[in-house]
């Protein structure tokens, strides 16, 4: 009663005031301007008292006790919410790990893992991290962290556990193999989200796969196609770009991905927002790294908001041709604000378009060659760069003798790499949608396109 007496009186104030306000402002305005403002003020302290009672109500008649502080950021939340599906507001752990999503990096092992029964289970360590240094193996089972068992953890608080500030230590226990447990002490490191796998198909076609966008996407990308090169003994003759299932992320990421490609001046992307500062354009910086080599993006109903930027920028500067399935349409872009306590807000604060003015919002980008969602494999259709090792025939069956030092464990996980990678590749030359961007990719370079 207290808070809703007190909210009373600031909103009584506060109408007496903005009233005052406005009667010294009625010489200078017309009287239909000043009969506009002053109903809207009034329409505006009405929901105000509406919002007062709905609170004061809850804290009166809800079955629990609930504090204030939940009830205003529950407003807040459905507020923000309500505006559209890309907008919210952020707890303080929410906030970090957008943060940590949007940088592409985070304290911790670098293991990416799953729950299974009562365990968290290690689908496969990330090369040359601290987890991958210590031994740590595809199929372990983490049974403890710290002294902490896992089997009434959830996966995330497991993950949560397992990140902290770089140079800090912690200890996991393993079970492998169902030998006797072990502990692994580990210092944590940045970890950077691998975010571009790269294969070499054939002899001069390479292939890319990107599957989100963030900070160090573009220059991850330009680091594989030099790798491919390498491993072809020879630039690349065409390339295949797969954004299918990408969901996006940064704006600048896909602008600057989108640069490593195209040779000609204009934009890469324009936006519009209510704002000023939301009207941007992204122009290109000339500078093609596979020298006009011909290309195919593949794009799916699960490629999202950065990716159909790139794709729509590539295709209206005549630079690749898109191949696949009309994308997602989420054409907005979101802006992330840090508020106090950690808090943070998420909201959408303009619309993108391709360099030819087209709108994606709820529309999308449509192919230039449409394909059907079919399989060679006559499965539905995959992201081929989730394979894992769980998809390989025999990949538990590979033993680790107890004597092997961590030198003679890392080279046979580089082995085992190798191995992953070729049957990776075959699995490609059967995704039907590669199948196709390859055909095409062929025929372009014989007729010199």
């Amino acid at each position: 009663m207290i808070l809703f007496n007190f909210l009373k009186k600031s909103l009584l104030l506060a109408a007496f005031t903005a009233t005052l306000g406005l009667s010294f402002q009625t010489n200078a305005k017309t009287n239909a301007a000043t009969s506009t403002e002053e109903q809207s003020l009034i329409t505006f302290f009405q929901d105000i008292k509406e919002f007062a009672t709905i609170f004061k109500s809850i804290k009166q008649l809800y079955v629990d006790d609930i504090d204030n502080k939940k009830l205003f950021n529950n407003a807040i939340k459905g507020m923000v919410s309500g505006l559209d599906p890309h907008s919210a507001y952020l707890e303080p752990k929410e906030q970090e790990h957008l943060m940590e999503g949007v940088s592409g990096k985070f304290g911790g092992l670098g293991i990416v893992v799953g729950k299974k029964n009562d365990a968290i289970q290690v689908i496969s360590p990330i090369d040359d991290t601290p987890a991958y240094k210590a031994g740590i193996q595809a199929g372990d089972l983490i049974i403890k962290i710290g002294e902490k068992p896992v089997h009434d953890m959830s996966l995330a608080d497991g993950v949560d556990l397992m990140r902290g500030k770089p140079g800090t230590k912690i200890q996991i226990t393993i079970l492998r193999n169902n030998q006797k447990p072990f502990t692994v002490d580990i210092t944590r490191e940045v970890i950077t989200i691998i975010t571009v796998k790269g294969y070499l198909l054939e002899k001069d076609i390479g292939y890319v796969r990107v599957s989100s966008f963030q900070g160090p996407t573009a220059k991850l990308l330009k680091d594989t196609i030099a790798q491919l090169v390498k491993t072809n003994t020879a630039p690349l003759k065409s390339l295949i770009l797969d954004l299918r299932n990408n969901p996006g992320g940064l704006l600048n990421s896909a602008v600057d991905l989108s640069n490593l490609f195209i040779d000609k001046e204009g934009l890469v992307v324009y936006t519009e927002g209510k704002i000023p500062s939301s009207n941007l354009k992204f122009k290109t910086q000339r500078g093609d790294i596979l020298h006009d080599a011909p290309m195919v993006v593949l794009i799916n109903n699960g490629s999202a908001s950065a990716s159909e930027i790139v794709a729509g920028a590539l295709q209206d500067h005549k630079r690749a041709i898109v191949m696949g399935s009309t994308s997602f349409g989420k054409g907005s872009v979101q802006t992330i604000i840090t508020l106090d306590k950690g808090y943070g807000l998420k909201v959408t604060t303009a619309r993108y378009y391709t360099p030819n003015g087209r709108s994606i919002q709820a529309k999308g980008i449509v192919p230039d060659i449409e394909l059907k969602n079919i399989s060679l494999e006559n499965e539905e259709e995959k992201s081929l760069i989730n394979i894992t090792e769980n998809d390989l025939d025999g990949h538990l069956k590979q033993e680790t003798p107890d004597n092997m030092s961590k030198e003679e464990i890392i080279d046979s996980q580089k082995k085992n790499q190798v191995s992953l990678n070729k049957k990776i590749i075959e699995r490609l030359k059967k995704d039907y949608f590669v199948h196709e961007a390859t055909n095409l990719l062929k025929a372009l370079t014989v007729l010199g396109k």
